[in-house]
Formats: structure tokens, sequence, C-alpha cells
């Protein structure tokens, strides 16, 4: 499927004239070959963590209320949204009140990822396809977040209810890098909080 039709759900949800959000007519950077990753801190009706992976030419993203962490005993609950585009990467600012996500952005880490999902044989598995299974493993290149992570569906999508997985550290715990307070927590861009974006100052640089 092209990312047009991937993409459709995104655009008809969203008056780009007054989000500031990319429509998605452009073609991102491919960081050197690896795929891209991006964590936002979203600011919206509840506040959570925006958590994307670029498969193909889209990023595929997860709600998670509680953001990653660095402790594999950690389960955080990952809620799958539409398909973004690429340039959502950098996308940083308010969207207005009224408009669908309307909120503070930030982001918070950004990178590339490997790929590591195998078969039962140990041989590699497309990572596309392993998202379609329910299970995919990938290893995080941050500024700061490092490490194996696994996203895994634990409950598929119906009229029951919402379809739901969860993210995971793998592997030992890393110290000193768990999931900030969103509120003092400072993108990785700009360096600014939420609160400085929503006010139009800050801007320092810090990590």
């Amino acid at each position: 499927m092209a990312a047009e039709d991937r993409l459709r759900t995104y655009r008809g949800r969203r008056d780009f004239g007054r989000t500031g959000e990319p429509s998605g007519r452009t073609t991102a950077a491919d960081g050197g070959g690896r795929p891209r990753f991006v964590v936002q801190i979203h600011d919206a009706r509840r506040m959570h963590f925006d958590f994307r992976l670029q498969v193909g030419d889209v990023l595929k993203s997860w709600s998670v209320p509680k953001g990653p962490s660095a402790d594999p005993a950690d389960k955080r609950l990952a809620v799958p949204t539409e398909d973004h585009p690429l340039e959502y990467e950098d996308f940083e600012g308010v969207i207005p009140k009224g408009e669908y996500g309307g909120g503070t952005v930030i982001v918070w880490d950004h990178g590339t990822y490997e790929p590591l999902s195998h078969d039962r044989r140990g041989r590699p598995v497309d990572f596309a396809e392993s998202l379609e299974r329910g299970h995919a493993t990938f290893r995080l290149h941050g500024a700061k977040l490092h490490g194996e992570y696994a996203l895994t569906r634990f409950r598929e999508g119906g009229a029951d209810g919402e379809e739901a997985w969860l993210l995971v550290r793998k592997g030992p715990a890393r110290s000193g890098h768990g999931t900030p307070d969103p509120r003092r927590a400072r993108s990785v861009r700009t360096g600014r909080t939420l609160a400085q974006v929503a006010a139009g100052t800050g801007g320092d640089g810090a990590p």
C-alpha cells in the first residue's frame, strides 16, 4: 500500500492550515540507511508519549501513556494510532484547541533503530511482517534511548475494544535513563520544555 493510502486517516483528521503539522508531501531523510524512530511528548487532553518507528515510507505510531522505560520490569501499554508521515519526526509546536490532538508537542528523543526480529530458526524476518504478526524486536540508537526493545500485541482490536500492545525493554536495566517527568522533560531538538514551547520562549539547547 502506498504512503498516500496509509496517510489517508492522518490527513482526514487534520486541517493543516491550522495545526502546522506536516501533510506528508515530501520525503524525509533516510538516516544513512537505517530506519528512524522518534518519541514525542504530547500534552493533549491526556498527557502521553507518542512512540513512532519508520516502517517503509511512514511512521508506525503508538500512544504510550507512561512513556518508554529503561527497566525491563516495566511493561508499558502502547495503543496503536494512525500512521504518520516521515516528516513528523521533526514536528514540535502547539496544535490549536479544537483541532484533532490539540495541545503542545515536543520531540523528547529521536535517532535510528535496527530491526532484530527473527523466526524460530534464527532467520531475519521482514520488520513490517513481524509487526503484522504481533511481535517485533529492535535496537534503538537515540540521544536518550539505547538498547533492545520489543513491541508485543496482547489484544486484537475489534467491536469489544481497541488493539493494545506492550512496549518492553529487553536486557539489563539502564540506570539514569528512566522515563522523565513529562512536564520537566526537554526537547532533544531545541532544549525547550512543554511550557516553553506553549509560551513560545526558551531554546537554550539543554538536553
